[in-house]
């Protein structure tokens, strides 16, 4: 039918006096002139028109999805379609085969790539609205889009390439197969995020907001972006660290978030105490100790279970008596017990370690009910700080390497 036209007009031409040299530009001029117009008109109503219809139609409707589609701009592509489609259908109007071609062929690749870009914003704006829903912090999909994406680029540029070579996109498929090997090398990093990506989703690994730690890679902090070939985390100092998605299968790396969900965090600090310090109690130690409200009860129990197990006359080897540092570690999980911030329903230990050369190792293995690091910092403090000040009281020594102070004391 376009062709038809082409011809009646230049015939038109024609009868009308003019030679058919120019009669020919002419038909051309004007047939651009009309299509460049319709295609005017059809962007403008397309754009103007049926952009603010949907518009206005979006903002009133409940749902979220279709505010992610306008806010992608998928509409306005869509209508990008209207007057790259007249161009396309209408360059038949010409009498000039290589100009034809050239117009036919020009709007094609602008509809493949197009077409492309649509294709990336939809998948871009599903990925927006997946994210509203509450499986998606478990189960992030962008990797996978990503390999969508990968998949309708490589046809599109195998769409373009056939156009220009005069080729079966399927033909030039099927000869790919020889490059199997050189794409593999090429794609590699892809390749293995994308096997990555469906081993981190499929065992729950890392998901988005999770407070992962991988010292290799100089990461510490919250991950806020999964995709197909790295993992963002935003460390505590603000700094971004990108963590290739494979590394995340083939090296280890923490995640804290068991540690969010339990309710509580660890603490898990020790003091050296000098060896040379501790001694047994005597009666006068053990009446001033009962003063102390957190041990009252304890020592109470102790004495009536000495005066039971020791016979008298038993010299004081064979007897069964009281230490300073077992006063002071029940002193001390008698005072965690109570503290506030200490969480008595996991782990809780005050434990004696191997004597070293630095001394005894009197552990603090507990958890605090406050998870907020500048807290929990605090709350390590305070308790260290309180302990540290109160070990002189029980004639226990903090151990530490000799200083120069100490040489220049016994000097004098």
């Amino acid at each position: 039918m376009k062709e038809l036209l082409g011809v009646q007009l230049k015939n038109w031409l024609i009868n009308e006096g003019i030679t058919e040299y120019w009669a020919i530009i002419l038909q051309s001029i004007i047939a651009i002139t009309i299509v460049i117009f319709i295609a005017w008109i059809c962007d403008v109503i397309a754009k103007k028109i049926l952009i603010t219809i949907i518009t206005k139609l979006v903002r009133k409707t409940k749902t979220n999805w279709d505010d992610i589609l306008l806010e992608r701009k998928v509409f306005n592509k869509i209508a990008h379609f209207a007057p790259a489609a007249i161009i396309y259908f209408s360059a038949g109007m010409l009498d000039h085969q290589g100009l034809n071609n050239f117009i036919q062929n020009s709007s094609y690749v602008y509809m493949v790539i197009l077409a492309i870009m649509l294709i990336d914003t939809f998948l871009n704006a599903g990925n927006d609205i997946y994210n509203t829903l509450p499986i998606s912090k478990t189960r992030p999909i962008k990797g996978f889009l990503q390999i969508v994406k990968i998949f309708f680029y490589a046809m599109g540029i195998i769409s373009i390439v056939a156009l220009f070579i005069q080729k079966d996109p399927l033909t030039i498929l099927a000869g790919m197969g020889a490059f199997a090997a050189v794409i593999l090398l090429i794609f590699k990093d892809t390749i293995l995020g994308f096997v990555a990506s469906i081993q981190l989703s499929a065992n729950k690994m890392v998901n988005i907001g999770d407070w992962i730690s991988m010292p290799s890679k100089g990461a510490d902090g919250t991950v806020i972006d999964i995709s197909l070939n790295t993992v963002k985390v935003q460390n505590w100092d603000k700094t971004i660290s990108t963590i290739p998605t494979y590394a995340l299968v083939s090296e280890s790396f923490n995640n804290w978030k068991g540690m969010e969900e339990s309710g509580g965090r660890r603490i898990k600090r020790h003091l050296n105490l000098d060896v040379k310090s501790i001694h047994f109690l005597s009666e006068e130690e053990i009446e001033n100790f009962e003063k102390i409200r957190l041990l009252k009860d304890y020592l109470i129990e102790k004495k009536n279970e000495i005066r039971t197990n020791n016979p008298e006359g038993e010299i004081p080897v064979n007897q069964k008596r009281l230490t300073n540092v077992g006063t002071f570690r029940k002193y001390v999980e008698a005072y965690l017990q109570e503290h506030p911030k200490i969480h008595n329903d996991m782990t809780f230990l005050v434990r004696q370690l191997q004597v070293s050369e630095k001394g005894l190792p009197l552990e603090i293995y507990v958890f605090s009910n406050d998870q907020e690091w500048a807290n929990y910092e605090a709350i390590q403090a305070d308790i260290f700080d309180h302990i540290l000040a109160i070990v002189p009281e029980f004639n226990l020594r903090v151990f530490q390497n000799p200083t120069g102070d100490d040489f220049q004391k016994l000097a004098n």
